[in-house]
């Protein structure tokens, strides 16, 4: 938990069973974690779309030119 130890973490419970009551922790929690779930899912899908913005970037088209092409591969005009 980094500079959190178990103690602190107690602390920080008794203090909210005091402020919101034992009715209204379980729906806090509840709340607090779909706001994390979806924070986590937006992040998620900002790094996919910027890994694929990424490999789109550094893609090169090598389709060779009707000019460059044998004769015998290259279309008829239409």
């Amino acid at each position: 938990m980094g500079g959190i130890g178990a103690s602190g973490i107690i602390l920080l419970v008794l203090i909210a069973l005091l402020l919101f009551g034992p009715n209204k922790l379980p729906e806090l929690g509840r709340a607090f974690g779909r706001t994390l779930r979806e924070f986590k899912k937006g992040a998620n899908d900002l790094m996919d779309e910027s890994k694929d913005r990424g490999a789109n970037a550094n893609r090169v088209d090598v389709t060779p030119e009707e000019s460059e092409l044998p004769k015998s591969e290259r279309r008829l005009p239409e």
